[in-house]
Formats: C-alpha cells, structure tokens, sequence
C-alpha cells in the first residue's frame, strides 16, 4: 500500500549522510523560507558503521567538519561538538588534527539529532516526474519501509547524495548471497560478530580499508589466518603533504571545473595516490611491525601476497577456494572467508536517477551540481558526490561539504519558485 506525504517540499534530499546533513545545516542558517525533506533507508543516523574500528583514525582535519569553512562561528562545528561534550580541552591535550574515526561518528549523529528533517527507514524505490500537458514542475520520490508500507513524497527540487554503491570484483559474481563473501562496508557488523577462532580469512585490495581490516584482524584473539591479496608490488602510502593537500581546497574546485576534459584526466591520474590504493603511515608501520615480530619467531599466521591477480572464485566443500595468478603462476587457496575492500561506485544511472533519467541531458552536472536537463523539465536536480570527474577529487571526501552546501543553497534561494505553489495532479 502507498501513502502520500501532504505536505508539498521545495526540496527532497535522497540520502542523508554527511553532504545532505551539511545542506540541512546550511539552509537552517542562511535562514530561507525553503521547505526541505531528506530521506535516508537507514532506520537511525549512521556514517559508514561497518567500518568502525577501534583505534581507526580520520584521514581529514577535523577543521573540514559540516560547516567550520563556510561559517567557523557555526553552534554545529566539531569544535561546539567538544565543548558542549566536556571534551574540549581533553581534545586539545591530544595535540593532534584527527579525530577517531568513531568520535567523528558521534559528531555526525550530534548534529544530526538536533535536525529532524529526515524521516528514517524510506529507501528510495522510484522518482517520477510529475507531467502537466508537456511541463515537469515537480518531481515525486517513493519510498519503502522496512515493512512494506511506501510513501510517496513530492517536491519541486531533488538533491541526490546516497553515497557510492559497493563494488565488488568480478570474480565475486554469483556470490552476491553467500555471507562468506563481504564487502570492506560490512566488516564491523558481520565479520567482527561471527568471528570464530583460527579462520582463515583473505582480504583483497591494498587501500586504507584493506590495511585496517587486516592490522585489526591480526590483533584480535581470535587469531585468524590473514592473507592481504593485492595486485600492486606494496603497500603504498597516501600522499599528504601541505602542497599536495591543496588540491583539497574549495577554492581549487573552480580550477579543477575550467581545465579542458584531458586534462582533468591527467590531473586525477596523477594525484590519485591522495586517496586510492594507498594507507597511512601509521597504519603500514603498525602492519610492517606485526610481520616483522610474526618473522622473529617464525610465524606464518600474516602474510601479504603482493603482486596477485585473483582470478577466481568457487566452492571447495565448506571452504571458498581462491584461484590467484602470480609471477605468470596460477594456484589455489581454500578460505573460511573473503573480505573485499574494493571500493564503490558512483554512476549516475538509471540505478540512481530511476524514471527521470530520460530528461536527462547528460550525466555530467554544471558547475552548481546541477544536472542539464531536457526542455519543460523545470525541478532542478542537484548531486553530491557524483562529480569527481569534473569538480576533481575533493567531490567525494569531506573536503568541501561546508563551501558545496552554501552554493547548493545560494541557487535554490534565488529561484522564485518556492513562492509558488506546486500545481495539483
């Protein structure tokens, strides 16, 4: 059974992770009469739970918060966050950028609590453009609970930002359903819980997830058989140094926008070890140290298989046998578990945009995040997160929630159609 919402939005969030709750704080402040609902399929507010490891650190400042670069004085910052926890100057004595991974959670889930602008527990099935005689001047969004019941929610503007879909590698297909196979997301919710004693467990792929997964298995007491399976020759670090950390800069947005399509090509190839396939230091010191001490007493429980393509994926009895390629050498390898840290992807398909990806012009948004789209479609389409191609590598981190929250909301403040009302059906 579908119910409608009766009330008439000025704008829709799909999603309501970091960018969609910075949008909903920036709108609250620019103090706008713009009526806005976001929908998030999670029943609470939870940022990326699977990959809550103890001891795991950010990798941004906490400086690059919701709202600190765009209004500092903001009641919403991390540094409001400590002082109205009582932990301010604990924070200060720490004498350090990064938060943990887990406090910058709770901080997230602070801010949210204070706005109730998202109904919880409605993943989004279906948008619809709402047609008059040739004209769009609406969008309708549907939803489902995890009951069943589906609502139907319309508005004249939409904002997609449901964060990227897991990926997993193509020998994995066929074991979508086998909870023995697991993306990097799930770890903390499914590995860590059903962790039995001397498993053996590989984990495929060489960036930050992978390495944290395998430094937390490895000091776990269950003490399972760890094999980190990657297709590059090491473990390389992440490049964080002032200059290069520039490329982060809201300002370098609009630099990144001008360049011609090859160059910006060029510009994510070469600076791809900011942020893809490469770990922290201190985490590949901690990793190198635990091989290190397993050699001094000739342990064989760690191992790090470099320069592996796996090739295939099957059932051997109750294990899962690994086909792997290295050196021009095939062999297999029987595990307990597969733990993919693989990454996500961000298309903006057919998956993303459901039924109004045929006014769609082209998948590529303008300089506002805006989609381009077909004559008489009136509702502006706004994306988050979806436009590192073109916006550069900052679209899909933390970097510029603050900056790409005020734009997002400049633009919707200057259209005059929230003056008027949505026309019925």
């Amino acid at each position: 059974m579908t119910t409608s919402d009766q009330e008439n939005f000025d704008l829709i969030g799909v999603g309501f992770g970091p960018s969609n709750l910075s949008l909903a704080v920036a709108l609250s402040e620019a103090q706008t009469p713009i009526r806005a609902k976001f929908l998030e399929a999670q029943p609470q507010f939870a940022w990326h739970p699977g990959m809550m490891i103890p001891g795991a650190d950010m990798q941004i400042s906490f400086l690059k918060d919701l709202v600190g670069q765009r209004n500092p004085q903001s009641p919403y910052t991390f540094v409001s966050y400590l002082h109205q926890k009582g932990r301010l100057n604990r924070f200060i004595n720490r004498k350090t950028f990064f938060p943990s991974r887990v406090e910058f959670n709770d901080y997230l889930c602070w801010v949210a609590a204070q706005f109730p602008v998202c109904d919880y527990d409605r993943r989004v099935v279906g948008i619809e453009a709402v047609d008059h005689d040739g004209t769009v001047d609406a969008i309708d969004v549907i939803t489902r609970e995890a009951s069943g019941q589906e609502t139907r929610y319309r508005a004249r503007n939409l904002v997609i930002a449901p964060g990227g879909a897991p990926k997993l590698p193509a020998f994995c297909s066929g074991f979508a359903d086998d909870p023995r196979v697991i993306h990097s997301k799930d770890y903390m919710t499914s590995v860590v819980p059903s962790l039995c004693k001397g498993e053996r467990i590989a984990i495929i792929g060489a960036g930050q997830s992978a390495a944290e997964i395998f430094a937390d298995l490895a000091d776990r007491p269950e003490a399972p058989k760890l094999d980190l399976v990657m297709r590059g020759r090491t473990i390389k670090p992440s490049d964080d140094s002032p200059f290069v950390n520039e490329i982060f800069d809201p300002s370098q947005t609009d630099a990144f926008y001008a360049l011609p399509e090859n160059a910006r090509h060029a510009a994510l190839d070469e600076l791809a070890a900011t942020n893809y396939s490469v770990v922290d230091e201190d985490v590949i010191n901690a990793i190198y140290e635990m091989v290190y001490e397993q050699s001094v007493i000739a342990g064989k429980r760690l191992s790090i298989q470099t320069d592996t393509q796996v090739t295939g994926l099957a059932v051997a009895g109750d294990a899962l046998e690994l086909t792997m390629s290295s050196a021009g050498q095939l062999r297999t390898e029987h595990y307990d578990r597969i733990i993919c840290a693989t990454g996500y992807t961000r298309a903006l398909d057919q998956d993303i945009l459901h039924g109004i990806a045929k006014y769609c012009l082209k998948a590529e948004p303008g300089r506002d995040y805006r989609l381009p789209m077909a004559d008489g479609f009136s509702p502006s389409i706004y994306v988050q997160g979806y436009s590192e191609a073109t916006h550069g590598l900052s679209d899909t981190l933390l970097s510029v929630l603050a900056q790409r929250s005020e734009e997002i909301v400049a633009t919707l403040a200057a259209a005059p159609e929230h003056t008027r009302e949505i026309a019925a059906e």
